[in-house]
């Protein structure tokens, strides 16, 4: 068997053995993602605990008697409620693409963010809550629309919505998302990326 021949056969089993390694590997990250979705939308208690930590990670902090901010452990992700735009936008705009643009901090009027889509554009207001809200953000948002003519707004919170703010939105156009449903949202949007890069893997030597 002559040297050619040698390496066309070692390159052939490299390339079976880098085959076999992205199909295992495939269908391992595809079994554990589609479990651990599967434990977070069938178990209320932890899409609970993830919304609670998503309003302690982006909440606006209390000042003490010291003039000082709490501390937090490097372990812990804290941010304030300007972030928490940024961080709500980003799933919009993985989820429903268009272009999203970020209100200053100051002078929103009630419009945290905007969604330009091809038909149209949305309005999105977020808070940072751990009580329920009220209908009154539901009428700001309802007042900006009609007055920009927006299809469609939605208002996001990491706590819940009482029955007269659900009974307010009916009808107008408006999407409420809670901290449950948030919570849905980013993990959708992260199963997703991570089954796009399971699916674009491709190992050394593999012509897939």
């Amino acid at each position: 068997m002559g040297i050619q021949t040698i390496i066309i056969v070692a390159a052939l089993l490299i390339s079976i053995v880098s085959v076999v390694h992205l199909l295992r590997y495939k269908k391992m990250h595809q079994e554990l993602n589609e479990l651990i979705i599967d434990k977070v939308e069938n178990n209320e208690d932890l899409r609970k605990t993830l919304a609670m930590g998503l309003y302690l990670r982006f909440k606006k902090e209390d000042i003490d008697d010291g003039n000082n901010a709490k501390k937090y452990t490097e372990l812990f992700i804290k941010q304030d409620p300007i972030a928490f735009e940024h961080f709500v936008a980003d799933i919009f705009q993985r989820k429903f693409g268009g272009d999203v643009y970020v209100s200053s901090a100051s002078g929103d009027f009630g419009v945290d963010i905007e969604n330009r889509r091809e038909e149209g554009q949305y309005f999105i207001q977020v808070k940072c809550y751990k009580s329920d809200l009220c209908y009154e953000p539901i009428a700001l948002l309802h007042s900006n629309m009609v007055k920009y003519n927006a299809v469609g707004g939605y208002l996001v919170t990491t706590s819940d919505f009482n029955d007269n703010a659900r009974n307010y939105a009916d009808g107008l156009d408006i999407t409420l998302i809670n901290g449950e449903e948030l919570v849905n949202m980013w993990l959708e949007i992260l199963d997703e990326e991570t089954e796009l890069l399971t699916n674009n893997f491709k190992p050394l030597n593999s012509e897939i």
